[in-house]
């Protein structure tokens, strides 16, 4: 199954029978090109980045054969997504409101989202102090025995604002140390949004932007409220459960993703383009944005050892058996939730 990425601002993505073509008017010329044509069943998602077309024709052959439209801005935000249909499930919907107001269980859920987060980011700085010289691994053994201090404590957390208290010092701690792994050229002195201020950041905020679409579309084919979460705080407009499922790939798949980029010099911070512009600073660019495409989609489709399957399949499976484990926990068909640690 194929994610198919609609780039070009001037590109339409238009029904030929069965298929999907996507096509864009040359500019000498004028004539139509077709850029890209697919058989509907080999594709899983359709993602529109800024501000390509999709013809109504389209958009129902799409839905009906449960591809789901995602849009995103043209600087990578996550802008949101079309399915097929809304939630048939309304039990496993009315367990999920039920169980958000019960303090007691959503605490213990946001806990286990924490800690399989904190597991993630644990291991990846370890992985990675296994390929550097001193001093450097030791900085990032110190780091990584902080994070696990911080999971450890994170279990006793009497209320959610602890948790995400523990939460925030070992992200912190965390990408303190990922200073140790890229030049300075990055400009990276931590994680900051809204807007990210330098190259690195923008992109973990484009790649954090690819998983939430992905993390959203399977939360809908559940039949999970992508709304109703237990870690991130309820509020109108935010997707909390989104959110939350998210937490525990961010290391294992956007940082993973993204420090190779840097560290192997895919891109380089000179690459960037700098705005000037206090609102979006840096922006990933259009000669950029294939190289993080490829880099996100190859570790998606990588294999990993799923623990509740007892098998190795691709994170992007993992995604929706991890969501299915959240439902079976709502529902109260499984006592607790296992997080996927890497």
């Amino acid at each position: 199954m194929t994610v198919l990425y609609v780039r070009e601002p001037d590109a339409v993505v238009r029904r030929d029978g069965e298929q999907v073509v996507v096509t864009r008017r040359a500019k000498k010329t004028q004539r139509e090109e077709v850029l890209g044509r697919l058989p509907v069943q080999e594709i899983e998602q359709v993602v529109i980045y800024g501000y390509p077309q999709v013809t109504t024709q389209a958009v129902t052959l799409l839905l009906r054969h449960g591809v789901d439209i995602v849009l995103l801005t043209p600087s990578g935000g996550y802008i949101g997504g079309m399915h097929r249909q809304g939630s048939h499930f309304a039990r496993l919907r009315r367990a999920q409101f039920l169980m958000a107001m019960d303090p007691g269980r959503g605490l213990r859920l946001a806990i286990a989202v924490v800690q399989a987060k904190q597991a993630n980011q644990r291991n990846l700085l370890r992985a990675l102090a296994a390929n550097q010289p001193a001093p450097i691994s030791t900085q990032l053994e110190n780091a990584a025995q902080g994070v696990e201090r911080m999971r450890r404590s994170v279990t006793h957390a009497a209320n959610l604002d602890v948790a995400r208290g523990f939460e925030g010092k070992a992200a912190a701690l965390y990408f303190a140390a990922f200073r140790l792994l890229i030049g300075p050229e990055w400009s990276f002195t931590g994680r900051q949004f809204y807007p990210p201020p330098d190259p690195f950041n923008a992109l973990l905020s484009f790649g954090y932007a690819l998983l939430q679409k992905d993390i959203e579309s399977v939360a809908q084919r559940v039949g999970l409220d992508p709304y109703i979460g237990c870690l991130h705080a309820l509020e109108d407009g935010r997707p909390s459960l989104t959110l939350d499922l998210m937490e525990e790939f961010r290391p294992l798949v956007v940082d993973t993703a993204v420090l190779r980029l840097a560290q192997e010099n895919v891109l380089r911070p000179s690459e960037f383009t700098f705005t000037g512009r206090p609102d979006r600073p840096v922006e990933i660019g259009p000669q950029l944005l294939p190289r993080v495409l490829e880099a996100y989609e190859t570790r998606v489709a990588e294999g990993v050892y799923h623990a509740a399957s007892a098998g190795v399949t691709p994170l992007r499976r993992c995604f929706e058996l991890q969501a299915r484990l959240y439902a079976q926990v709502v529902r109260e068909e499984r006592p607790s939730y296992e997080g996927m640690v890497g």
